[in-house]
């Protein structure tokens, strides 16, 4: 299974502006709410309820918000990047730049954990992580993570 099976180019958020951990939940999760026919709050309350089992900050200044709907029937998937950083309860204590937020429907925990394997394999290479920081555009944001992803 390919990222970008799941990823489209409009759940890339090259620039996510929020300082809080609820404020990047809320712009991945708004960047799925059409492909979705879900709201941006009920797929808030996904991320928010999983983040308080334990954060989802994997610390290397990366994240993967991820939850469970009963209510949808494939897997979503958005990118978002914060420049600045975000203070996301990361087990490293440092910022975290780079969110992969994942929704499966409940009963796909196989999907669930191997687009979670996925994505941290990719995210342990340290030049792909230096490419997706240095990105200017949504577009090269894209074609990086295309490169990667093919590879596999």
């Amino acid at each position: 299974m390919r990222l970008l099976d799941s990823l489209a180019k409009d759940s890339i958020l090259p620039d996510i502006d929020s300082q809080s951990k609820e404020g990047v939940l809320e712009a991945l999760a708004g960047t799925l709410t059409e492909s979705s026919g879900r709201t941006r709050e009920e797929l808030v309350r996904v991320l928010v309820e999983r983040e308080r089992l334990g954060s989802t900050g994997i610390g290397g200044g990366i994240a993967i918000p991820h939850g469970k709907l009963k209510t949808i029937d494939k897997l979503l998937l958005a990118f978002g990047r914060s420049r600045k950083g975000v203070d996301f309860d990361a087990m490293d204590g440092k910022s975290t730049h780079l969110f992969f937020a994942l929704i499966t429907p409940e009963g796909s925990t196989g999907v669930h954990l191997k687009i979670l394997a996925r994505i941290s394999r990719l995210l342990k290479d340290g030049s792909f992580k230096e490419r997706l920081m240095v990105a200017d555009t949504r577009d090269d944001l894209y074609q990086i993570i295309q490169s990667e992803d093919s590879e596999f």
